[in-house]
């Protein structure tokens, strides 16, 4: 399956008094291209969370290369390396659209939970989601 990069501008209120990029924003473009991610392979977030499932961030990293401003148009992509019906990990690519220059990298991981935010084994609790998101691991 070919999915699309999530693109998205640069807000003004994104960046610091020197119009870069603050280095929190990228943390939150990884969710975002996270979950535009299930969304282009049908496994939209809302829809799990109405299962009862919960996938909470265990950990994150990102590691800055080049410096994005204000109105820059970024193409983020979403990689899903791991996942083993307990835990589900990311890697990121943060690209500038014009000239695929990459401005920063990194990674995250998620476990699954119930209502009760006790941890699940995916395969027995939504066994096509389990064999969905198998199907989609980023091939080495």
């Amino acid at each position: 399956m070919e999915l699309r990069p999530y693109q998205r501008r640069v807000n003004y209120y994104e960046t610091d008094q020197m119009a870069i990029v603050h280095h929190s924003n990228y943390i939150r473009w990884f969710e975002e291209a996270r979950l535009d991610f299930l969304d282009q392979v049908g496994l939209n977030y809302r829809q799990l969370e109405e299962t009862g499932l919960i996938v909470p961030v265990v950990d994150v990293s990102c590691r800055y290369h080049v410096s994005a401003r204000y109105d820059d148009v970024l193409d983020i992509y979403a990689f899903l390396t791991e996942f083993n019906g307990v835990k589900m990990c990311y890697r990121y690519e943060v690209r500038f659209h014009d000239t695929g220059v990459l401005a920063a990298d990194g990674t995250s991981s998620h476990c699954f939970l119930d209502e009760q935010r006790r941890p699940i084994v995916l395969r027995r609790r939504l066994p096509e989601v389990d064999a969905q998101l198998k199907s989609l691991v980023e091939k080495k």
